[in-house]
């Protein structure tokens, strides 16, 4: 990895009360003494670590801002090398006039994720808990939080390892006794190892069965309104977001083009799309929204079907139904405080899920929310000691270490070779690797960091 010294802006580019500037590297001390001028007059590199310092920052002769300097010395830094933050007025002039000076004094800018990068090279982080990094600045819910916070303090890493501890005793065993069988039998030994594959699959199988719930904890349920024109899908939306997001008329087609709105729903993200009332029509516009929203409704993990249930279902509502079938389908019976033209037995047809609500009251919501739950995530939520896998990378290593499994398992079936079991176990055991950063190519770290933002 390079050695020198590497500097970037770590707040936000717009007007606010404070920027910093981070410096980390060989050089950072020097490099900050450079420009950093201390009211008493004391160097930074004389100073003791994890100490803050006021004064002024400097380019030359010209004082570019009034700044708290804070010294954090190798190891005990965020990327085990010596480092120092700038606090700075939130300007976004002078951030950039800072970062500059301390470029022309010696650092290099940095590359995005670069600072968290070398806290992975320099062992202070393993690869998953970098990765939980990003997912923290990212988290749009209190449960995705939550996880990658988890994650940052290790819970995946300590998983991870554990089960490879396991495969590696076993394979060293294996390798023992084939090299020395005086000291080591093999006798018996397919039968022991065959229950503990058996454990080591369930552990395996046990984080993959949480993927599927990472995956919607951190990146939301992808959901779609769907409806003939003037069923209330709109109002369903304002209700939802909480604010006039869509124009509600009592006028047919109003919305002909796709809403999108980010609501948290008891801390579950929904990003919702409204569409437009599916129906046939010569009007080109409406048939334009018609046509996005049949797109949308392919990629969506969960359908809100809005029926206005005081009038009789009509051919339109059973051929929309039609285009949901095989997806996760909640029948919204709008309308409810008017005189009930729909029948049970006939929304039954549709869907088994289905609530009778009144979105222009905000009738029938808490049960939506019930029902969102019981669909996606098995009830309730908690917030528990619970490992879960909200990364794809990690998704795909595990399934490939569960197939090495197995095929452990197909070796001792056909009574293959004692050393056909260390193959397949070691190649369950470098994937695991991967997951956690104990084995991986530089080409891997670069793409996982380059998704960082600027001066993490």
């Amino acid at each position: 990895m390079n050695t020198d010294t590497i500097a970037a802006i770590a707040t936000a580019m717009a007007a606010s009360g404070i920027g910093i500037i981070r410096i980390s590297g060989e050089q950072a001390l020097e490099i900050a003494d450079r420009v950093f001028q201390a009211k008493n007059g004391k160097s930074l590199q004389e100073s003791k670590s994890h100490t803050i310092h006021y004064g002024y920052l400097m380019n030359q002769d010209q004082m570019l801002d009034e700044v708290l300097v804070m010294v954090m010395k190798a190891p005990n830094s965020y990327t085990k090398e010596d480092t120092v933050e700038i606090d700075c007025h939130g300007g976004i002039l002078v951030m950039r006039k800072i970062l500059e000076a301390v470029v022309q004094n010696g650092a290099r800018p940095a590359e995005p994720g670069e600072f968290t990068k070398r806290a992975f090279l320099n062992g202070r982080i393993d690869l998953t808990q970098a990765e939980s990094v990003i997912d923290i600045i990212n988290s749009k819910n209190d449960f995705a939080l939550k996880s990658s916070l988890d994650q940052l303090r290790g819970s995946v890493l300590n998983k991870v390892r554990n089960i490879r501890e396991k495969m590696i005793h076993e394979i060293a065993f294996i390798e023992s006794a084939i090299d020395d069988p005086e000291h080591y039998s093999l006798d018996g030994y397919a039968e022991q190892l065959m229950q503990i594959l058996g454990e080591l699959k369930s552990e395996v199988q046990h984080l993959l069965d949480t993927a599927e719930q990472g995956k919607i904890l951190r990146e939301g349920i992808r959901t779609v309104i769907v409806g003939k024109p003037n069923v209330g899908k709109s109002s369903l939306l304002n209700v939802l977001a909480g604010s006039d997001r869509a124009i509600v008329t009592e006028v047919a087609g109003t919305t002909r083009d796709i809403l999108e709105e980010h609501i948290s729903l008891r801390g579950i993200s929904l990003n919702i799309v409204d569409t437009a009332g599916i129906r046939d029509t010569d009007d080109l516009v409406e048939k334009i929204g018609v046509d996005r929203a049949k797109e949308y409704l392919e990629r969506s993990d969960l359908v809100l079907y809005v029926i206005d249930s005081s009038k009789s279902l009509s051919e339109e509502d059973y051929e929309i139904a039609k285009m949901i079938q095989g997806k996760n389908v909640i029948v919204l019976l709008n309308k409810s405080d008017l005189e009930q033209k729909v029948r049970r037995e006939d929304v039954e047809q549709l869907s088994e899920h289905f609530i009778c609500i009144s979105a222009k009251q905000g009738d029938g919501m808490e049960e939506l929310a019930d029902r969102i739950q019981d669909m996606f995530l098995k009830g309730n939520v908690s917030f528990n000691d619970e490992v879960i896998i909200t990364n794809i990378r990690h998704k795909n290593a595990l399934l490939q270490s569960l197939e090495s499994l197995k095929m452990v398992e197909e070796s001792i079936y056909n009574q293959m070779p004692e050393d056909f079991y260390s193959i397949d176990l070691m190649n369950a055991y470098e994937v695991l690797g991967t997951m956690i950063g104990e084995a991986v190519e530089d080409d891997l770290a670069d793409e996982i960091f380059s998704k960082f933002c600027m001066g993490k």
